[in-house]
């Protein structure tokens, strides 16, 4: 009953990685900080179970193998959830954050440490109000 509790609190944080490796190593770090994740492998996955009642945040790939890139799903959850926070990681496409990337986001640079996303994510939904939903 506890563990169930502790579950229930948790922010569950959208994550969209298409490399299976940095899914798991994500996932990993979001759940020993504190976090649950929902991992999917593409941003027409990521579209489909977007909620904005149930989603605290966003980490997303950039370049995604499948349609959609990862700068189009970040627009899309601004557009239902102009405050969700955003992070981008990315191996490649750094130089298109200042015109491609939503304003008040954050871009981790792959490869990063765990402990970085953690705190990019902690430190995005501190700025946000965090109070629940009626």
């Amino acid at each position: 009953m506890v563990w169930e509790k502790r579950l229930n609190t948790q922010p569950i944080i959208l994550v969209i990685e298409d490399d299976p490796l940095l899914q798991s190593m994500v996932h990993d770090a979001l759940s020993e900080g504190g976090f649950q994740a929902e991992v999917v492998a593409s941003g027409e996955d990521a579209i489909k179970v977007l909620d904005i009642n149930k989603h605290r945040a966003l980490v997303t790939d950039i370049n995604l193998k499948a349609q959609l890139t990862g700068w189009e799903v970040a627009r899309r959850a601004r557009e239902l959830s102009p405050e969700i926070p955003v992070i981008y990681m990315t191996g490649a496409a750094a130089n298109e954050w200042p015109s491609l990337g939503v304003p008040n986001s954050v871009l981790l640079n792959k490869p990063f440490a765990a402990a970085q996303l953690v705190t990019a994510v902690a430190q995005m939904l501190n700025t946000v109000d965090q109070s629940p939903p009626p």
